[in-house]
């Protein structure tokens, strides 16, 4: 892979766990979502009008904008629920396996293959996340609804992912973004008035309004993060390889824990890091 793809994907893997600390720490996961929804939507009209691009030039690949949004619904709504219901260190690691989906369905549906040797780095990348977020004591199918989740969050990123690569072949990543935006933001503003905590009205979901300053700056994090790996797609970056390199978040995110809230088990944790390094190498050398 190019180095300067696997240098965008790297810096937006360290901004992921940076803006997915900033929603937990939020009163509600459910109403800060939206609040960052809006923000990248806002972001990204405006990142579109100061560049000059076409906002209908996304009517060639309105299939696959419609294909996305539902990942991302499947995603974000499973997301939230998973965080509400279960331990990060557990279930974190299931979201970000979207590899393995995406491996899946490109060789099943989309007659893509892959060589084993990058196999072989993807799979060294997804036993390396799971071993840096395993805890002693914790385990998974204690909880089969909350794992359910985590899956199905893993599965609307892996689709969400492998139809926003083709889309960057023919649309600017703003554009795709903002219509993308547009079309989740009023899906996941009934789906969480409907279906999450009991007695939630919208007043709830808008608790984000009152200090919209810290969503313009996680906004700017998140919107970051993401318009990298669009435009790595959009440069050609294969969306197995991408999707494993993106994995480098969780050990960033294991580094701030131990400096930050002095978390245990660090040598384990070196060792699963470098594991995972090993595999995005392989990935980045093969892919």
């Amino acid at each position: 892979m190019d180095l300067t793809i696997t240098m965008m994907v790297l810096v937006s893997a360290a901004l992921h766990p940076l803006w997915n600390a900033l929603i937990k720490r939020q009163q509600r996961a459910d109403g800060a979502y939206i609040g960052l929804v809006f923000m990248l939507m806002t972001l990204s009209f405006l990142h579109a009008m100061v560049q000059g691009y076409d906002l209908t030039s996304a009517a060639k690949v309105w299939p696959l904008i419609a294909i996305s949004v539902m990942g991302q619904l499947l995603y974000g709504s499973s997301l939230t629920i998973t965080l509400r219901r279960g331990d990060l260190s557990s279930y974190y690691p299931i979201v970000r396996s979207s590899p393995l989906v995406i491996v899946t369905i490109g060789v099943l549906f989309l007659d893509q293959s892959y060589s084993w040797t990058l196999l072989a780095g993807i799979a060294c990348v997804l036993i390396g996340a799971f071993a840096l977020q395993y805890r002693r004591g914790s385990h998974l199918l204690d909880d089969p609804r909350t794992l359910m989740f985590a899956v199905l969050a893993m599965i609307g990123t892996g689709i969400y992912s492998i139809v926003d690569s083709r889309a960057m072949q023919s649309v600017e990543a703003p554009v795709l973004f903002f219509w993308i935006e547009v079309f989740s933001l009023p899906c996941y503003l009934i789906l969480f008035r409907l279906f999450n905590t009991p007695g939630t009205g919208y007043s709830e979901l808008f608790q984000w309004a009152r200090n919209p300053v810290q969503f313009i700056g996680i906004g700017c994090i998140c919107y970051l993060s993401y318009i990298l790996i669009l435009t790595a797609y959009g440069m050609g970056g294969d969306v197995a390889a991408v999707t494993s390199i993106r994995q480098a978040s969780i050990p960033i995110s294991v580094i701030l824990g131990g400096l930050m809230f002095r978390e245990g088990s660090m040598i384990r944790r070196f060792v699963a890091s470098c594991l995972l390094a090993f595999g995005i190498v392989v990935i980045v050398v093969m892919g």
